[in-house]
């Protein structure tokens, strides 16, 4: 009996592609760092799936997920469904770093080296 599939699932492929579509300024700065393995030679993708979330950023090797963390996350019942999230994602051994989109903009650089601080090196 084989697992059900928990990456892209195809119900969620219209809001993926839709999200991709429409980065905010904060996912754009930070996707410049990360796209095309400029960050220690990984490989990120940006709004993948997982379950019937979809995470900004995910880096298939280190299963390390990166959130940023805009204005409505912060509305009443955001940070309660950002632990609920968080919660069930690393229950199946994901890790996760989240970034306010200010903190993204102005402060890109010390970011990516924050990140790239998480990377399970040999």
């Amino acid at each position: 009996m084989s697992k059900p599939a928990i990456h892209n699932v195809k119900h969620l492929k219209g809001a993926r592609t839709q999200l991709r579509k429409t980065l905010t300024p904060a996912e754009a700065i930070l996707w410049n760092g990360l796209k095309n393995s400029n960050l220690g030679n990984k490989k990120f993708r940006r709004q993948h799936s997982i379950l019937n979330y979809i995470v900004d950023f995910y880096c298939p090797e280190e299963r390390l997920i990166i959130e940023l963390d805009g204005n409505h996350h912060f509305l009443p019942g955001g940070p309660e469904h950002d632990a609920e999230r968080d919660a069930a994602l690393m229950a199946l051994g994901f890790k996760i770093l989240r970034y306010e989109n200010e903190i993204v903009i102005k402060h890109s650089a010390e970011v990516l080296e924050n990140i790239a601080s998480h990377f399970n090196n040999p």
